[in-house]
C-alpha cells in the first residue's frame, strides 16, 4: 500500500501493477475499490491533489482555483460559449459536488435501449439496481432533514406545492451533515461521502496506489495491448506505470476522449456525441433573510417537469460568488451587496438535445457545443417557472437575468408570460454546463460507438473505460450514482476477464 505525492517526487518513478486507473472520480475510485477487494493489484493516477478538509477554501473562487479544473471556468465554443465545471482533485468531482444522488431512470435506461438492445446483456436493469442499493447503504444516501435543508430549500419546496409540481428532498451522499452550505468548496468537516473520504480511503487499506498530482499524457502499448501509462508529476519527473491486466480510464467525458486521442486511438465516434445539463439560474429577494449560503448546499429539487427535460434544484453559493452574480453598478450594486441575506438562487438543469465535439485546438481543449431550438424553448421555460415559483415562495422580486427583458418582476402573470415571449437566443442568458456525457458512448457498432458492450475500447486489448464518456445519451438527473454503478459493472468484467 502506498500514497504518492507528485509533487515530492524528486526522481523518475516506475512500478508495475495488474491494472491502472486514470482518474480518481465517482468512476476511478468505484472501480479501484470492487478491484482491491477482488484481490488485484491496483493504482489510481490523478491530476490533482488530496484535499485536508480541515484546509477546505471557505469562498468560491479560492475554491475554484484549487480545485476546479481551468478555474471552473473553461468555456464551450459556440454561438454562446458556456463556462463547464469539472473537480480536479483526489476524490474527483465528488469532493466539489452538491451530494446530489440520483438512480439511473428506467426511462432514460430503456431509451438506450430502444436504441442498441444488445446493450440489455451489458447493463442489465436488476444489475444496476443491485449496485444501486449498495451505493445507498455504502455511502449514507437519503434525502435531507428539514433541519438540515434550512430556510433556502425549504421555500422551493413551498412554491412548488403552490404551483402543483411534484417535488421533493434531495437524496444526498453526507453523514452527520450540518447544512453549512459549503459543499462545492469541499466539505470542512469530512461529512460528505465524496470518494476522498470513503472508496479510495478503503481501497487503500486494501493495497492500492493512489498517486496524486500526477497527469497522464499517453497510454502504452505493445503488440495491439494496453500496458500501462505514460505520465508526468507535478515536480516535473517522469511516471511509467505498467498494466498486466487493464488499463481504465475514468477522466471524464472531456480528458478521457483526448487521451485516447493523443494515445494513437482513431475511432470515427471518438471525442463526438458530447452531451450535457446546461443550466441556468434565477434569482430573487425576499422580505425576510433566507441566507442562501446557509443550509444544504443543494437539499431540494423538483422534478414534475422531468420528462420534458427540465429539473429545479436549490443553489447554495458562498458570499463571494453570490455578491458576484448581482448585477450594476454604484449604489444600486452596494444596496444589493448589503442586502445579499434576502437574495436567494435557484437553478434549471436541461436535458439538452444537442450533440457537440471534444477536440484539442491550438489553445488546448476545445468543447464545440450548441443548444438546439428545442433546447432554448425548455430554457426559456424553465426560467418561467423558476420565476413563478419563487414568487409563490414569498419573493418579493425575481431577476430572471436574462438579456433584452425586465430586470425584476413582481406579477406571476408577467413572469408566466415569459415562457412564449422570452428570448431564444442562447447569448441572452448565463448559462453553465454541468453533467457531460457520450464522447466514448458505448454500443454494439464500431462505427458509432468507441466502447463495446464489455466497457473495452473497440479493437483495443486491455483497455477500458468507465466513466460517463460511455453513456449513450445524456440522463437529465444529477449522475453520480448512475456513473458508479456503472463503473461497478466495468469492475466486475475487468475482474472476470482473463
Amino acid at each position: 500500500m502506498s500514497v504518492i505525492d507528485g509533487a515530492q517526487l524528486r526522481a523518475p518513478h516506475s512500478a508495475a501493477f495488474e491494472v491502472v486507473i486514470v482518474g480518481s472520480g465517482p468512476a476511478g475510485a468505484t472501480v479501484a475499490r470492487a478491484l482491491a477487494r477482488a484481490g488485484l493489484t491496483v493504482a489510481v493516477v490523478e491530476e490533482g491533489r488530496a484535499l485536508n478538509p480541515a484546509d477546505a477554501p471557505r469562498d468560491g473562487f479560492t475554491a475554484m482555483a484549487d480545485l476546479y479544473r481551468g478555474l471552473g471556468a473553461t468555456l464551450t465554443s459556440g454561438p454562446a460559449p458556456m463556462p463547464f465545471v469539472q473537480g480536479r482533485a483526489v476524490g474527483g468531482t465528488s469532493v466539489v459536488n452538491g451530494a446530489i444522488c440520483w438512480r439511473l431512470p428506467r426511462d432514460v435506461h430503456e431509451e438506450w435501449l430502444r436504441a442498441d438492445p444488445a446493450l440489455a446483456s451489458a447493463l442489465p436493469w436488476e444489475s444496476l439496481e443491485r449496485e444501486f442499493d449498495i451505493l445507498e447503504r455504502d455511502l449514507a444516501i437519503a434525502p435531507t432533514p428539514d433541519g438540515t435543508a434550512g430556510r433556502k430549500n425549504l421555500l422551493m419546496a413551498r412554491g412548488a406545492e403552490a404551483l402543483g409540481l411534484e417535488h421533493r428532498a434531495i437524496s444526498r451522499n453526507t453523514r452527520h451533515c450540518r447544512g453549512l452550505g459549503r459543499c462545492l468548496q469541499g466539505c470542512p468537516e469530512g461529512n460528505k461521502l465524496s470518494m476522498d473520504r470513503t472508496f479510495l480511503p478503503e481501497a487503500v487499506s486494501l493495497g492500492l496506489s493512489l498517486f496524486s498530482s500526477v497527469r497522464v499524457r499517453r497510454l502504452l502499448f505493445k503488440s495491439g495491448r494496453c500496458i500501462g501509462v505514460a505520465a508526468r508529476a507535478a515536480s516535473g519527473v517522469a511516471v511509467q506505470l505498467q498494466a498486466s491486466r487493464a488499463v481504465v480510464l475514468a477522466a471524464s467525458a472531456v480528458q478521457s476522449p483526448l487521451l485516447l486521442r493523443q494515445s494513437g486511438i482513431r475511432r470515427p465516434a471518438l471525442g463526438h456525441h458530447f452531451m450535457g445539463h446546461p443550466g441556468v439560474s434565477l434569482t430573487g429577494r425576499f422580505r425576510e433573510p433566507v441566507r442562501n449560503w446557509e443550509g444544504a448546499t443543494q437539499g431540494h429539487e423538483v422534478i414534475g417537469l422531468r420528462r420534458e427535460g427540465i429539473k429545479f434544484e436549490v443553489l447554495g453559493y458562498d458570499l463571494a460568488i453570490l455578491a458576484s452574480r448581482r448585477k450594476g453598478v454604484g449604489r444600486a450594486l452596494s444596496r444589493d451587496i448589503n442586502e445579499l441575506a434576502h437574495w436567494l438562487d435557484w437553478g434549471a438543469a436541461i436535458k439538452a438535445d444537442a450533440k457537440g465535439r471534444v477536440s484539442r485546438g491550438l489553445l488546448g481543449t476545445r468543447v464545440q457545443y450548441a443548444l438546439t431550438g428545442a433546447d432554448m424553448q425548455k430554457v426559456r421555460k424553465g426560467v418561467a417557472v423558476m420565476g413563478c415559483m419563487m414568487l409563490a415562495a414569498g419573493a418579493e422580486s425575481v431577476s430572471p437575468g436574462v438579456a433584452g427583458w425586465d430586470e425584476q418582476v413582481t406579477d406571476p402573470a408577467r413572469m408566466a408570460a415569459f415562457e412564449h415571449s422570452g428570448p431564444l437566443d442562447p447569448r441572452a442568458y448565463a448559462m453553465a454546463v454541468t453533467h457531460m456525457f457520450g464522447t466514448c458512448r458505448m454500443g454494439s457498432d464500431p462505427a458509432t460507438s468507441v466502447v463495446g458492450p464489455d466497457f473495452r475500447v473497440h479493437g483495443q486489448r486491455g483497455l477500458y473505460v468507465a466513466d460517463s464518456s460511455i453513456f449513450p445519451t445524456n440522463t437529465g438527473v444529477n449522475p453520480q450514482t448512475s456513473i458508479m454503478a456503472l463503473a461497478a459493472l466495468c469492475a466486475h468484467r475487468i475482474a472476470h476477464d482473463t
